[in-house]
C-alpha cells in the first residue's frame, strides 16, 4: 500500500496581517512554528518507525517552514519544487485582501479554467493545475510506499486531483476544505491500484495550539 500526506502550511505571516498570499513569500509566526511542530508529532505517530520518507514542499519559506520539523521528526530531508506553490496572485501578492477584493472578478461558468482573475500577472486555474501536476507526478513516479508533501491550502485541490487522475478538464468546479496545518492521508492498495482519501484536512493535533 502507498500512502502519500498532504500537509497546509500553518499560520503564516500573511494571515495575520490580513495580506494576500500567492507567491508572496511570507515567514510563518510564532504560533505557526509551534503548529508546525505538532503537525511533525503526529505525522510521525501515523507512519511506521523506520520506514523511509522523503519530504517535499513548496519552495515558499511558509510551507519549507512547515515542512521542516515533519523531516526532522522523520530522519529525512525536504525537497523544495516550485511546482507546489500557491496560486500566483499577481501584483495582489502581499497587498491588502481588501485591494484584491475590489479587483477580483470571479470565474464565468464558460470559462472556470482559463480565467486571469482580472489581476495582471495572476495564474489561470489551468496554468495552476498543470505545474501542480506536473510536480506530484515526479513524486508518484519515485513509487516510494511512504511520501509527505507539504504544500498551501488553495493547492491541496490540485494535489488531491492529480494523485486522483482527473483530468484537467473536470477540476473547474472543484474546491476542497483546507486549514492551516491540516493533514490529508492519500491511499493507493496494493492489489486493485484503487486510489482513495483516507481523510481529509484532519486538524485535530491543532487543537491546543
Amino acid at each position: 500500500m502507498r500512502s502519500v500526506y498532504v500537509i497546509t502550511h500553518t499560520e503564516a505571516q500573511h494571515h495575520v496581517d490580513g495580506l494576500v498570499g500567492g507567491w508572496y513569500d511570507s515567514e510563518l509566526t510564532t504560533r505557526g512554528h509551534a503548529q508546525a511542530e505538532l503537525v511533525a508529532r503526529r505525522v510521525r505517530s501515523l507512519i511506521p518507525e523506520g520506514a523511509s520518507v522523503p519530504v517535499f514542499s513548496s519552495d515558499l519559506r511558509r510551507a519549507a517552514q512547515t515542512a521542516a520539523p515533519v523531516a526532522a521528526e522523520l530522519g529525512s530531508s525536504v525537497e523544495e519544487m516550485a511546482g507546489l506553490r500557491e496560486m500566483s496572485y499577481g501584483e495582489a501578492g502581499g497587498r491588502p485582501d481588501a485591494w484584491l477584493r475590489e479587483r477580483f472578478t470571479a470565474a464565468p461558468p464558460a470559462d472556470r479554467m482559463d480565467h486571469r482573475s482580472g489581476l495582471p500577472g495572476a495564474e489561470t486555474k489551468r496554468e495552476v493545475a498543470t505545474r501542480v501536476y506536473a510536480a506530484v507526478e515526479r513524486i508518484l513516479d519515485r513509487n516510494e510506499p511512504h511520501q509527505v508533501i507539504v504544500t498551501h491550502g488553495g493547492t491541496l485541490t490540485f494535489v488531491v486531483m492529480a494523485w486522483a487522475r482527473i483530468p484537467l478538464d473536470g477540476i473547474g468546479w472543484i474546491a476542497l476544505s483546507a486549514s492551516p496545518g491540516g493533514i490529508t492521508h492519500l491511499v493507493e492498495d496494493d492489489y486493485y491500484r484503487n486510489r482513495r482519501v483516507a481523510f481529509l484536512n484532519d486538524a485535530d493535533h491543532l487543537r491546543h495550539a
